[in-house]
C-alpha cells in the first residue's frame, strides 16, 4: 500500500487562546498517519501563552513565532515557508474544528485531478440553530420603513447574541443610541437563527420608536408581544427542529463584486452535497496542492485579514481550479452578522474588497465599485447625521468616518494594486 502523502496543517492564532486550542485537539483527531500529518501553530505575536502551552503539552506540534502581527496573510506565509517534502499544505482557522475524516476526501480530490489547486469542505457553522420570525408594523424613520430594533439574545439564560445570525429582513448594524445597546432594526418581516437546540427559550431584547405588537414565530408557533420604547426581553420558545446551518461550500463573487459564500445560511438539507467545481475557496478550511502554492506565491500581505483568500484563488485561476468536496465536514465559529460592526472587520473587509477588485476584476466591475462607495457612504452621513441633526436629535457618524477611513486607506494602496494588476498581466 503507497505511503500516504505528507500533509502540513496550518493554523494561525492571535490570542486565540482556549479556542485555538480546541482547532489543534481537533486536527489531532484527523484520521491520516501520525507521521504525514504535520500541524503548525503560526503565533502572531500573542500574549495568551498558547504557544508555550502547545510547545509543552505537544511536542509534536511544531511552533512558529512572529514578533509583530503579521495577519491571517502574513501567519499563513510563515506556515507556507520550509516545506520540504510536503505534498499539500491545508489552512485551517483557529476558529474552525475538522472532523476526524475531514481531511481524505480533500486529498483524494487532488490526487484524482493534477489541474485542481484547492479541495474545499463542506463548513457548516459550529452547532445546531432555531429560525425566528418577526413580524411588525413598521414606520417610517430616516428614510426607512422599520420594525423594532432588536440588540441581543439569550438561549436559556446564555448570551447567544455574537452566534446569532440575521438571515434576512435586517436594516444593517448600528452603533448605540441612548438607552438602546448596539442592534439592528428589522422590516416589517425579519428572519433570525438563534444557536438553540430543540427544547430551549430564546429571548430577544427588543425596543421600538413607539408602542408596537409584534410577532415572533418558530416551528412551535407564534406569540405576540407588546414592544414597548425600552428594551425589554421577551422569551419565545424554541422547542421546533434544531437546524445544522451552512457557512460555506466554496466561495463565489456576486455581481456587484463582492466576495461571498456558496449556501450562507442555507439549511443543511442535502442540496450541497454534490461535488463540483467553485470560483474559489475558502480560507477557514482548505487543502492546497503543493505545486498551487509554490506556483501562486505567497499571500498578499497588504490584505493582513479579510479578502486575502479571495484574492489568492483568484491570482491562481488562470492556471488552476477549485473544487468542493462535501463528504469533507468541518464546522466554524463564524463571526456572526450581529458582530460584524466592529471597526477592525468593516475597515480592512470594505478596503480590501475594493483592493482585490483593482488588482482583478474586470476595469468595469472595479470602477462601478470604487465609484460607488462614496455614494453609499453620502446615504449613510444623510441618515445618520444630517437627517439626524434636521429632527433635533445627536448625530451618529460612527460608521460614516469608519466608511471614510476604509476608502482613504483604499486610495493610498491602490497604486501599489494596480502595479500588481499590470505585473499579473504579463505572466
Amino acid at each position: 500500500m503507497p505511503e500516504a502523502p505528507l500533509v502540513r496543517a496550518v493554523v494561525v492564532n492571535h490570542n486565540g487562546g482556549h479556542m485555538t486550542r480546541a482547532c489543534i485537539d481537533a486536527l489531532r483527531t484527523t484520521d491520516w498517519p501520525a507521521d504525514r500529518l504535520q500541524i503548525v501553530l503560526v503565533d502572531n505575536a500573542s500574549d495568551d501563552g498558547l504557544a508555550e502551552e502547545v510547545e509543552r503539552d505537544l511536542p509534536g506540534i511544531r511552533v512558529v513565532r512572529s514578533a509583530t502581527n503579521r495577519g491571517f496573510a502574513g501567519g499563513c506565509n510563515l506556515g507556507f515557508q520550509d516545506l520540504g517534502d510536503t505534498a499539500y499544505v491545508a489552512l485551517v482557522n483557529n476558529d474552525a474544528t475538522v472532523t476526524p475524516g475531514w481531511l481524505q476526501p480533500l486529498v483524494g480530490a487532488l490526487e484524482s485531478d493534477p489541474a485542481t489547486g484547492a479541495a474545499c469542505p463542506k463548513i457548516l457553522l459550529d452547532g445546531t440553530f432555531q429560525e425566528v420570525s418577526v413580524h411588525v408594523p413598521t414606520v417610517r424613520r430616516a428614510g426607512r420603513d422599520v420594525g423594532i430594533w432588536v440588540s441581543g439574545a439569550r438561549v436559556d439564560g446564555r448570551d447567544v447574541w455574537p452566534r446569532t445570525q440575521l438571515v434576512r429582513g435586517w436594516w444593517g448594524i448600528e452603533p448605540a443610541e441612548g438607552t438602546w445597546p448596539p442592534g439592528q432594526w428589522t422590516h416589517s418581516d425579519g428572519t433570525l437563527l438563534a444557536p438553540a437546540d430543540s427544547g430551549g427559550m430564546v429571548e430577544l431584547r427588543v425596543a421600538a420608536p413607539a408602542p408596537v405588537t409584534a410577532s415572533f414565530s418558530t416551528d412551535a408557533g407564534t406569540t405576540a408581544v407588546d414592544v414597548g420604547r425600552e428594551p425589554t426581553w421577551v422569551a419565545i420558545a424554541a422547542t421546533g427542529t434544531a437546524r445544522t446551518i451552512m457557512n460555506n461550500a466554496g466561495s463565489f463573487l456576486t455581481t456587484d463584486g463582492h466576495g461571498a459564500d456558496r449556501g450562507y445560511l442555507e439549511p443543511d438539507d442535502g442540496r450541497f452535497d454534490a461535488p463540483e467545481d467553485v470560483f474559489a475557496w475558502c480560507g477557514a478550511a482548505v487543502v492546497l496542492r503543493r505545486e498551487y502554492v509554490d506556483d501562486v506565491g505567497p499571500m498578499d500581505e497588504r490584505l493582513f485579514l479579510y479578502y486575502e483568500d479571495l484574492e489568492h484563488a483568484w491570482r491562481g485561476a488562470k492556471r488552476w481550479r477549485y473544487r468542493y468536496v462535501p463528504t469533507s465536514v468541518v464546522h466554524h465559529l463564524h463571526a456572526a452578522s450581529t458582530g460584524e460592526g466592529s471597526a477592525l472587520k468593516m475597515h480592512h473587509e470594505e478596503r480590501n474588497r475594493l483592493l482585490v477588485l483593482t488588482r482583478h476584476a474586470t476595469p468595469g466591475m472595479a470602477w462601478r465599485a470604487v465609484l460607488r462607495h462614496p455614494l453609499v457612504t453620502a446615504s449613510y452621513a444623510r441618515r445618520d447625521v444630517f437627517s439626524r441633526l434636521l429632527h433635533g436629535r445627536r448625530p451618529r457618524p460612527v460608521l460614516v468616518w469608519r466608511r471614510l477611513r476604509a476608502y482613504g486607506a483604499f486610495l493610498v494602496r491602490a497604486p501599489g494594486m494596480l502595479r500588481s494588476r499590470r505585473r499579473d498581466r504579463r505572466t
